[in-house]
């Protein structure tokens, strides 16, 4: 009686300890490896929706006003998603083949390399063609990313540490967003070369990363395990069982329909508020008398700010899903965001109209859409055996990304054709605001998830 008393103090004294209280020295090195990983995952991804305008502008020859350049954008926009998509495939299978460690390596090398080649582009076709083969190393980062990091961590640390993890994406977003905001300021002092290109240039120090991931970083006990114990029935990596059984079948699909929602609401939406921004800002700046030839310069400082505020919100809003979901559960986490984000994005897409604005109404816009990011971390790994979570992590997170290339396409078309006769600040709002609706599919779709909360990782 006693012995159990004194089992029961300590259970409930660990219970009360801070999660990262149970981590080890390698603990630490995983989760900061892994983060830094995704970090400057998104990063890349960051410089790209911040240097697309003016890319495209350049790339055509034309005024940043000219219809096609939200045409060409939105284009080259899908083709990264496609490439994204198509990559998490590939990765998320070798992920679970040959290894965390060693596929993340590749991924990395990957997604760093073709954003430094994007700098040299000298048409929008090649441009798309260097944005897709980046997609490829983007899309594979994420699920073996938080596939290593949920296998290593305690059970107790673990939706806290994928937590953490997804809100540095944020932080990856910003570093982006400090970036195009210097070089902003030295565009206004006149730059010679365009800041665009030294963007992506600046995209290939996360190769770097590499280094610390060949010398320690080490496979997962619990995928060895794993790889040890397949045999014809069980495989690593296998497409065939993820769909041959229907348990996971199902988590497969409602995943994918859940990330399709959140990818096309920041994708096809939330990231084209910097396109909205430069094509509100110009006429105020014009009105309220900056010299022509400082205004492209501001346009890029402001975006850059745009960009730092929208992912500092997105940051508190990844947190906030994570605290939520420890308290109410993956699923209520989750409708609670899939109603939120279309409120603000909405609201940000009609209002925004001065500089000012850019300080609540884009953070607010971030905080909303980010945090459904928060619960893909943590709800995917959740839902798949070992031998099959990279793979089905995956699979949710980029197949849906397939489908949601059509977001930023649908969004140009909108904006082309439909808004077309509403000039070039109204035609972005309206489309803006039609396409918040995909945030309701995600909703549609809870009732058929699972509730994961307090259960271990499936083996």
């Amino acid at each position: 009686m006693h012995d159990s008393a004194e089992r029961l103090s300590s259970e409930d004294e660990a219970k009360a300890r801070p999660w990262y209280r149970e981590l080890s020295r390698y603990h630490w090195f995983v989760f900061v490896v892994a983060s830094l990983g995704w970090l400057f995952d998104t990063m890349d991804q960051q410089l790209f929706n911040l240097a697309r305008k003016p890319a495209i502008t350049a790339l055509l020859g034309v005024q940043s006003n000219d219809p096609r350049v939200d045409e060409y954008g939105a284009y080259t926009t899908s083709i990264f998603i496609v490439g994204w998509a198509l990559g998490g495939l590939i990765f998320g299978i070798l992920g679970d083949r040959i290894g965390r460690v060693r596929t993340m390596l590749l991924t990395i090398l990957a997604y760093s390399v073709f954003t430094g080649l994007s700098a040299f582009a000298t048409g929008v076709w090649d441009f798309s063609l260097y944005r897709f083969l980046t997609g490829l190393g983007v899309g594979g980062e994420f699920a073996v990313g938080v596939a290593l990091v949920a296998e290593v961590m305690p059970d107790r640390a673990r939706p806290h540490a994928l937590g953490w993890l997804q809100a540095f994406s944020a932080v990856g977003n910003m570093t982006a967003a400090l970036v195009g905001m210097g070089l902003g300021r030295l565009q206004t002092l006149g730059m010679a070369v365009a800041p665009w290109r030294i963007m992506f240039v600046i995209g290939v120090l996360p190769a770097l990363l590499a280094i610390p991931i060949i010398r320690r970083l080490r496979e997962p006990e619990r995928w060895k395990a794993a790889a040890s114990q397949t045999n014809a029935n069980q495989k690593l990596g296998s497409i065939v069982e993820l769909f041959g059984n229907p348990v996971y079948r199902r988590h497969a699909i409602v995943g994918m329909v859940l990330a399709f929602a959140g990818v096309v609401g920041l994708w096809g939406i939330g990231f084209f508020s910097f396109d909205l921004i430069r094509s509100v800002f110009r006429p105020y700046f014009v009105e309220h008398g900056v010299p022509a030839s400082e205004i492209d310069g501001k346009l890029t400082l402001w975006v850059g700010i745009a960009s730092l505020t929208q992912n500092l919100g997105g940051f508190f809003g990844v947190y906030a899903f994570s605290k939520l979901t420890h308290s109410i559960g993956r699923k209520p986490a989750f409708a609670i965001s899939f109603v939120v984000a279309p409120i603000f994005t909405f609201l940000t897409f009609w209002q925004l109209r001065e500089p000012s604005q850019v300080f609540w109404l884009i953070p607010l816009m971030g905080f909303s859409q980010l945090t459904l990011f928060g619960g893909y971390a943590i709800y995917f790994p959740e839902l798949f055996p070992t031998r099959l979570r990279s793979t089905g992590t995956s699979f949710c997170y980029n197949v849906g990304r397939f489908v949601a290339a059509l977001g930023p396409l649908g969004l140009g078309l909108l904006a082309k054709n439909v808004f077309a006769d509403y000039g070039d600040v109204l035609r972005l709002r309206y489309a803006g605001m039609t396409m918040c609706a995909c945030f309701l599919i995600g909703l549609l779709a809870l009732p058929f998830a699972p509730e994961t909360r307090g259960r271990p990782l499936p083996e």
